[in-house]
């Protein structure tokens, strides 16, 4: 959780002291600290109890499994034991997630197991770094090796080598070895376990890692660009800054982002084949784009350059209007081509994995929306919004989460997906490159932990804080505690069981004396007629859907807010250039995508399953994996298809009946065995 200080506070036409802010003027903005906010209960408190209680502690467990090697190679590397590095080369950072996660878990919760498992783990960090800074397991390994071969003077080279890191490839020997990307996840746990313990001990290895990468800047920068593979790094050098108040790290940000125009024969799959600053459309590989414009934007908050947000702008609007799935999801191919990337020329078409392909282009069954791009949407709205207080970028950050980001782990807090599909079907005749099904451990292990760390810190980004002014951001069952600058010590209490039902309350449980300042609740944009009072008097303002109702007056401990949002749940169509989604519908209700799941339509075949407009919902509470969820019923339209096997085309018919069915939310899915599933479905004339 990157907590960013540099930000823009609001400005607006005032009606009373009443506002409504979409944009805003320079100021200073914080998001709230690491451990002023705990959920209570209602929603995030039910799931934080799951990722508190069992994930951290079932990930530590796959973490020492021999098919997941990442705990093993640290205790090699360290020198605890002997053998060779196995797994990917992006463990080492996968495992820096998994230690930011518990850390987030232990800022709430302070329990001691949790904190021996830390500092168990961040013993082995300790031993493995070399002096300089430099750590990765691959090349640690190797290099111990070598020196133990040559104590030995044996010659069985198997002993040196490794499959993705080598003592002759040494530090930064292979750009796919992603070394930038597990430092920055080193530096960002670093940073958050400070936070959460007051220990120093993965700080100071944080540190190490930073002036290495400052060192390997001053010399050799443009092989430091070149190495810039899903720049984790980036993200993590600003909160550095932030951290320590060293100007070396925020120069090193700004570094980072000058050289990658200095790279050669630059791809599109790495967002390096031309400068930044030339870049005004998403491209290439999503989890290293939205890694990027996560990083630059935290180096636009730093400095204001007006070019940086000129092109976050405009990559974000091409991002959400043309390339996003309703789910927030993002990154629709498992492999695209770059067709109409820059400085196209027909002789340099170029493959892109996990791309997010043309405008438009919006796959369901084969969707790739691997889980990290999704989280990498999430940062990179969190910080558009910071620089700018504009509501729509919440309203993002709020459908990943919701959406694709908690879709990623089973209920139970065990499972993980890597991709989000919108649709499942057993009849699809060929199979796609991940597992269909939640699984403890995948071999690229990159979004279990990801998820884990983003999920456990949901509440870190539920409130900011500005001079006299707190904004509301996410809404459940809560308490938060704070100093606010202008004001003091500052407790609300909100009640809510959002997202579920859209009334919000929220009591000011501690405050010295009358103090005035602005309180402001955001009104999500699929939210009309929202209503606020005041001790229950009614606020008069506009209410605008997508902006905060910002609220100045003098408060005073125990005022009370109500804040009312009609939650309806609602048919949602595609722009009509999204193909795959022509004449097609989606249910969503507040802030929640639904699906229809195989179990819920009593054998029918989930495609002869069609909905109307003019669908009437009724919300039913249920229970899937022990958590409790709100689905919805309704009459469908059930169209009496014959079997398609062997067929492609044949006449179109009308027969059909009605059928009774029940959505589920989204990220519930496949937690009920086998089956299939879709977000979109026929729409019913």
């Amino acid at each position: 959780m990157v907590l960013a200080l540099a930000a823009m506070a609001a400005s607006a036409q005032t009606q009373g002291g009443i506002t409504n802010t979409r944009q805003s003027q320079h100021a200073k903005m914080t998001a709230a600290p690491i451990n002023a906010v705990k959920w209570t209960g209602g929603f995030w408190g039910e799931r934080f109890g799951v990722f508190s209680e069992t994930s951290v502690q079932s990930m530590w467990q796959t973490w020492q499994t021999e098919e997941a090697h990442g705990f093993e190679n640290f205790l090699i590397a360290s020198g605890e034991k002997e053998g060779t590095h196995q797994g990917p080369p992006f463990h080492d950072g996968d495992m820096y997630k998994w230690l930011e996660a518990v850390a987030s878990v232990y800022a709430i919760n302070h329990d001691p197991e949790l904190d021996k498992i830390m500092d168990r783990f961040i013993g082995c960090v300790v031993k493995s770094q070399r002096a300089d800074g430099y750590i990765h397991t691959p090349v640690i390994i190797a290099e111990l090796n070598k020196k133990l071969a040559a104590k030995t003077e044996a010659k069985d080279e198997t002993v040196i080598g490794t499959a993705t890191g080598t003592a002759d490839e040494g530090a930064f020997g292979n750009r796919l070895n992603f070394e930038t990307y597990n430092l920055g996840h080193l530096i960002t746990a670093g940073i958050m376990h400070k936070r959460a313990t007051g220990k120093t001990t993965l700080f100071n290895c944080a540190v190490k890692a930073a002036d290495f990468l400052l060192h390997f800047y001053e010399t050799s920068s443009a092989e430091l660009a070149r190495n810039a593979i899903c720049p984790s790094h980036y993200m993590a050098i600003a909160e550095m800054y932030r951290e320590t108040g060293d100007k070396k790290y925020l120069d090193l940000a700004q570094h980072f982002i000058d050289i990658r125009g200095m790279v050669e024969n630059g791809t599109d799959d790495n967002q390096d084949r031309v400068p930044f600053r030339e870049q005004y459309t998403v491209l290439g590989h999503a989890v290293r784009a939205t890694y990027l414009y996560a990083g630059v934007a935290d180096l636009y908050l730093e400095t204001g350059e007006e070019q940086l947000m000129k092109n976050l702008t405009s990559i974000w609007n091409d991002l959400v209007t043309r390339r996003m799935y309703i789910t927030g999801g993002c990154g629709a191919l498992y492999d695209g081509t770059s067709p109409d990337g820059t400085n196209y020329t027909p002789d340099s078409i170029q493959k892109v994995h996990q791309s997010f392909g043309r405008p438009y282009q919006l796959p369901q069954s084969t969707a790739h929306n691997e889980t990290c791009a999704n989280i990498g949407n999430m940062l990179f709205n969190w910080r558009m919004f910071e620089a700018t207080a504009d509501a729509k970028y919440v309203d993002v950050m709020e459908t990943c989460y919701y959406n694709s980001i908690l879709s990623g782990i089973s209920l139970d807090g065990k499972r993980y997906f890597y991709t989000n599909p919108l649709r499942l079907s057993d009849e699809l005749p060929y199979t796609l490159r991940w597992p269909k099904e939640r699984t403890e451990y995948i071999s690229c292990f990159c979004c279990p932990p990801n998820t884990l760390r983003t999920l456990c810190e949901t509440q870190d980004y539920a409130y900011s804080v500005a001079e006299k002014h707190i904004y509301v951001n996410m809404y459940g069952q809560n308490t938060f505690s704070a100093q606010v600058s202008g004001v003091g010590d500052v407790e609300l209490e909100q009640a809510s069981d959002y997202p579920w039902d859209g009334n919000v309350g929220i009591t000011i449980n501690k405050l010295k004396g009358k103090k005035e300042f602005t309180l402001s609740l955001r009104i999500p944009q699929w939210c009309e007629g929202a209503t606020v009072a005041v001790n229950g008097e009614s606020v008069n303002t506009e209410n605008v859907a997508g902006t905060y109702v910002n609220i100045t007056r003098t408060w005073r401990k125990g005022d009370k807010i109500e804040f009312t949002m009609p939650m309806n749940a609602e048919i949602v169509e595609a722009n009509p250039l999204a193909e795959e989604c022509r004449g097609q519908v989606a249910v969503r209700r507040g802030p929640v995508v639904y699906c229809l799941e195989s179990q819920d339509i009593d054998g029918e075949d989930i495609d002869n399953i069609a909905i109307g407009i003019d669908t009437k919902f009724t919300p039913e509470e249920m229970t899937i994996a022990g958590s409790r969820v709100v689905a919805l019923a309704c009459d469908a339209v059930c169209r009496s298809e014959k079997n398609w096997n062997g067929v492609l085309y044949r006449k179109a018919t009308a027969e059909s009946n009605k059928k009774k069915v029940r959505f589920i939310p989204y990220y519930a899915w496949g937690n009920r065995g086998k089956g299939e599933m879709t977000v979109w479905l026929p729409r019913a004339y």
